[in-house]
């Protein structure tokens, strides 16, 4: 069976000395791997449109459950984040993230969009990465049914008004009062404006996402919660999250 579909390239496997496996997420599939015979030749009509960071359109042939690559034609390469050590360090690890996360054999628009708008405001510079990043990680977390419960305190039902502290392995949210009188620990204290921007991130519609802002005091508070909630809800690490905070502290 032959079908045609545009999709993001997320990881790359060389095999032998000109073939490679290609990591894909479609909007249409979601995740596939495909086989890219020769695409490690010069001049391979498959060579820079199965890189890393490519969008391409892929014509694809499906043998069972396995795909193979007849030809690709690229859409977008993100020439801008390969350049930025930085930059193309948190990519891959948004990559690796989305392939974790993202369904297998099912729509994965949203997915998909998410990830391609990341990676224009990472490359245009119109956000930087350390916003970039927790943005990403709640949202794509979400969508793919790992999305926490911030809406109120699960005690009294609180909204708003001082502290609350959020628990990253149930995703619930009591308020500083509920805690001490149930005798809760392990909870992240957040402070109202990065509960604020969890609930936007969360709850916003798409096209108002990213239109937000945050002190740095608060935007690296709410970095680190939202790496503490992918890995409470993951159970692994990311190698290339690691190297992405050797380059940025």
């Amino acid at each position: 069976m032959r079908l045609t579909t545009d999709g993001l390239v997320l990881g790359t496997l060389n095999m032998g000395e000109t073939d490679r496996i290609i990591t894909i997420l479609s909007g249409e599939i979601g995740i596939l791997r495909a086989y890219a015979g020769g695409a490690r030749k010069p001049g391979s009509r498959l060579s820079g449109s199965t890189e890393l960071l490519c969008y391409s359109r892929f014509v694809l042939f499906k043998n069972k459950e396995r795909y193979s690559a007849d030809s690709a034609d690229s859409n977008k390469i993100f020439f801008g984040v390969r350049q930025d050590i930085e930059k193309l360090a948190l990519a891959s690890y948004l990559c690796e993230l989305s392939a974790d996360t993202s369904p297998v054999g099912e729509k994965a628009v949203g997915q998909l969009r998410l990830l391609l708008n990341c990676l224009h405001l990472l490359e245009t510079g119109k956000r930087p990465p350390c916003f970039l990043k927790p943005v990403f990680e709640l949202r794509q977390i979400s969508l793919s049914g790992y999305q926490p419960d911030l809406v109120a305190c699960q005690g009294c039902g609180r909204y708003e008004g001082g502290d609350f502290l959020f628990f990253p392995e149930s995703g619930g949210l009591l308020c500083a009062g509920c805690t001490e009188a149930e005798g809760v620990r392990g909870g992240i204290r957040l402070s109202p404006p990065v509960l604020a921007a969890m609930r936007h991130i969360l709850y916003s519609e798409e096209g108002k996402l990213f239109s937000f802002s945050l002190a740095d005091p608060s935007l690296k508070a709410l970095c680190a919660v939202s790496e503490r909630y992918i890995q409470a809800q993951l159970a692994r690490s990311y190698h290339t999250l690691d190297f992405y905070h050797t380059l940025c502290g």
